[in-house]
Formats: structure tokens, sequence, C-alpha cells
């Protein structure tokens, strides 16, 4: 197995139960998280190797990401697994996995690549590179079936992971936040360009926020490995009255009123918690103009591309300014009713994707290796 990053390795984990169900003593290695691990994942190379995004970024790290993918393969292919599971990390994965492919190992990827929003051309190398895809949305079956690919919809993991409802009150005790005062959740991302491009500018954004409504909580939860650096960040920018949280950021989401989100996984989470949110994302310049051209779709956030629509404000790039977001966060703030028809919407959305993933994943994966 290969997952990248700290949402591949949610994931996984995730995954990993139902796997687990149908083979207690199975053999899992490869590139994996924490998460993985807890479950007696053997990680030969830590996810976070592959935690990189955006063209700038990644050619930066080119050479030791595909130093790390050779040596993978060349151990793989003297040593073939009964199958391998690649988990999202696309750019990574799918070259592997069709070098794989090709020696006669069944492959699987988990989280279709996003061909309906951006890339459309990766079909093909999907084609070429998958015996079957686990597809977290329902409306991406249909549209490998259409180009032959065998693709099974399993629902999304944290759709089961995150409860339908959950107690807000709870979530401040837990992290000592004043139940009665508004709380506002900051989550950068767990990427270190994240960091570098998005984390100043929401302690400004504080700061801005603190000014109009001086009694504002905030939090930010910061992956274990960042924490360091973004508590470094915040003394910079005198944001103190940011509380940096290690990882919860679960617990950060059911506290909140409001969140100010990198584009990713976590807006995901966000809806899931029923949390009105401000989606913010920046990224190095010719990375951006790069994307922008390959781009299908005009949203970004993954709430608003489910929904079809701007259900919940995008920032990015040149917007993303701590006067837009302040002003974007104020407005959720503002408006309780709208925020309450959001998380009506949201629970519909929740319900959509809602599946016993582990097992369906795992039954998946288990008729492959048996055909």
């Amino acid at each position: 197995m290969v997952a990248g990053e700290t949402s591949g390795d949610l994931l996984a984990g995730l995954m990993m139960q139902g796997i687990r169900a149908q083979w207690p003593d199975a053999n899992l290695y490869g590139i994996g998280g924490p998460r993985m691990q807890s479950q007696g994942f053997h990680a030969v190379w830590p996810s976070e190797k592959l935690a990189v995004r955006g063209y700038v970024e990644v050619l930066r790290h080119y050479r030791e990401i595909v130093g790390i993918r050779n040596q993978l393969k060349a151990q793989l292919l003297a040593h073939p697994p009964q199958v391998f599971v690649g988990v999202d990390a696309p750019d990574f994965n799918l070259d592997l996995e069709r070098d794989l492919k090709q020696a006669g190992i069944p492959t699987v990827h988990f989280v279709c690549p996003s061909i309906w929003a951006w890339r459309a051309e990766r079909i093909e190398k999907i084609k070429q590179s998958v015996d079957h895809v686990l597809c977290i949305f329902p409306f991406e079956t249909p549209l490998l079936h259409q180009h032959g690919i065998e693709a099974t919809y399993v629902g999304h993991p944290l759709a089961q992971a995150i409860p339908m409802h959950v107690d807000m009150r709870q979530a401040r005790h837990e992290l000592n936040l004043d139940p009665e005062r508004p709380v506002v959740a900051l989550l950068p991302g767990s990427r270190a360009s994240e960091i570098t491009y998005l984390a100043e500018r929401f302690f400004q954004t504080a700061q801005l926020l603190s000014q109009q409504q001086p009694h504002l909580q905030f939090v930010l939860p910061a992956v274990p490995s960042m924490a360091a650096r973004v508590e470094r960040l915040r003394d910079q920018t005198g944001a103190a009255n940011v509380q940096i949280l290690k990882g919860q950021s679960h617990a950060a989401l059911a506290a909140c009123d409001v969140t100010l989100i990198a584009s990713g996984t976590a807006t995901l989470e966000a809806a899931l918690f029923k949390k009105p949110m401000v989606i913010a994302y920046n990224m190095n310049w010719l990375s951006w103009q790069m994307m922008k051209r390959k781009k299908l779709q005009p949203w970004v956030g993954l709430p608003n591309i489910l929904a079809q629509e701007f259900c919940v404000p995008e920032l990015l790039q040149d917007q993303a300014t701590p006067h837009n977001m302040s002003n974007a966060v104020l407005d959720w703030l503002r408006s309780p009713e709208k925020a309450q028809a959001l998380a009506n919407r949201f629970e519909a959305m929740h319900a959509s994707l809602l599946r016993d993933t582990p097992a369906l994943a795992a039954h998946a994966i288990h008729t492959l290796v048996k055909a």
C-alpha cells in the first residue's frame, strides 16, 4: 500500500479496518502514516515524503520522490505482493501501478483521480495502470465504466468516521474553550507548502477578526511535524490569541462556529461536521497558472463540487487576502439562518456519502485477488 499525506493516511487507516476483518494476518507494508502504522502497517517510508502539492513544489522534490518510487518498485517486482493498493497520490501511484500491472501484479487505486475536475486526460492512464478503482463519490463510477474501467462506489470513509451529529459543547470542553463565546477554526493545511503560503495570512485574518469581534476564540490544529513552525509563524505575526493544537482537527471542527480552511480533503470534513466555511488557497504563481489551464469546473472546494454550485465562498490566490477572508468569516458569524440552511444541506450530503466503506473496499479487493 502507498498512501501519501495526512488525508491519505486517514483514508487508508479506515480501509485497513475492512482488510484486517477479512484477513487478520495480512502483511501490509509500503508507504504510510501514523494511523496506518497503529494498525500494524510497516512503513518503509513515511507518508510525509509524498506531501508535496503544486507543479513547482513537486519539481523541487522530484529527485527524492522518483528515487523512493524506483526503490519501492524494485522491491515489489522482486517480491510481488498479492495486491497493490495505491491510496490517492495519483502523481506517484499511477506510474507505479502501471509498471506493477504490466508485471502481472493486481492493482487497486483507492480514491478516483479527479478527472471530473481537471486533467481529464488521466482517464487513459488510469485504464493502463489500474485493475480496479475504489470510488468515494457516487458520480465517479459511471464515468469510469463508460471508459471500460472496473470501479466500485464504496462511499466516503470520512462519512463513516464522522458522526452525523456532534456535541459542540463537549468538544469545546475538551479543548478548554469557553462554551459561550464563538469559535473560529483555522485549518491552513498539513503540507509544508500550504503552511508557507497560507498560515501567515490566516493569522493576519484572525487579528482582523479580533479587532471586529474581540470575544472570538481561535484554534488552529497543526500536524505534529509542522507544529513548531506554525507556532513560530503565530508569534512572528503577533496572533497570540490563536490556540495551536497538536493534531485534533476533528475536535477543532466539532467545536467551531465557522472555519477558515485550505482547499482539500479537510473541506469535506468540515462539511460532514455541518460547519459553514470559507475556503482559501494560495500556491506558487507558476503552479497556479498551470493548474488553472487544466481546470474543468468553476469550483475547487469539495463541498461546492458535490453541490455543483458555490454553497460556500472560495478565495483563491490574489483573492485570499486577510481582508477578504475576515469579511467572509464575519458574514457567516452574522448569518445564523444561512448557516443553519447550509448545515441542513450538508446533512443530506453526509447521508449520500455514508456506506460501509471498509467492508465494501475489502470485498472489492478480495474479489480481485481471487479472480
